[in-house]
């Protein structure tokens, strides 16, 4: 079988979908292949383009392929979706990614290291307690105002809802005290200070940044 100049691959949880070409777009196989099975059917083909979406998981096999020896392309969802001629299936997916990595203008995205992506899972983390946080104190601050306490936004007041959760003279009833103690711990500003250091020490931003560039 003549060897592929380019392979388009459909990554997905368990079965993987394969479509490669020649140089010239001509179609060589089209092949369904499950997860277990496919670096040990890449590292028979000879070295060639590997292009995925750059989707879950792309990062990770992109590395791993590379290791075989093959050149990985990482290509954005919204530039492989003009390529599909048909009804959207995953055969119709890898021969557009196989299409579109072709393309001499298309437009590529970096595959990542693993500590790039412990950066980027840092910063997301991050993001999702920051707004954990304050969707707490915003649950608090409403839910004191049913009992006459009006406290303004922002974190600075944040002790100041604590102690008066705890303070056993308020008019709290111990039924609401109980719930509105969960909103409290463990502390969503205790953990996004361990991640802002968790940033600063590791110098993810820095990182990500320079990838961006």
């Amino acid at each position: 079988m003549e060897q592929a100049n380019t392979i388009g691959l459909d990554i997905a949880k368990q079965v993987f979908q394969l479509h490669g070409a020649d140089a010239a777009g001509h179609v060589l196989f089209r092949k369904r292949i499950i997860r277990r099975k496919l670096l040990a059917f890449l590292a028979v083909q000879a070295p060639c383009v590997v292009a995925m979406e750059a989707c879950a998981g792309a990062h990770y096999w992109a590395r791993e392929i590379g290791k075989l020896g093959h050149t990985v392309r990482l290509i954005p969802p919204a530039y492989v979706k003009p390529f599909v001629k048909r009804q959207k299936n995953d055969v119709a997916d890898a021969e557009a990614i196989c299409e579109a990595a072709q393309r001499p203008s298309m437009r590529f995205v970096p595959v990542k290291s693993e500590e790039q992506q412990a950066n980027g899972i840092v910063f997301r983390a991050r993001d999702l307690l920051v707004r954990q946080r304050t969707q707490c104190i915003n649950a608090l601050r409403g839910h004191l105002l049913e009992y006459g306490y009006n406290f303004p936004q922002g974190i600075t007041h944040l002790a100041t809802l604590v102690a008066l959760v705890d303070d056993p003279e308020s008019c709290l009833p111990e039924s609401a005290r109980v719930v509105l103690k969960l909103l409290i711990e463990p502390s969503p500003r205790s953990r996004r200070r361990s991640l802002s250091w968790m940033v600063r020490s590791t110098g993810a931003r820095k990182q990500t940044q320079r990838h961006a560039d």
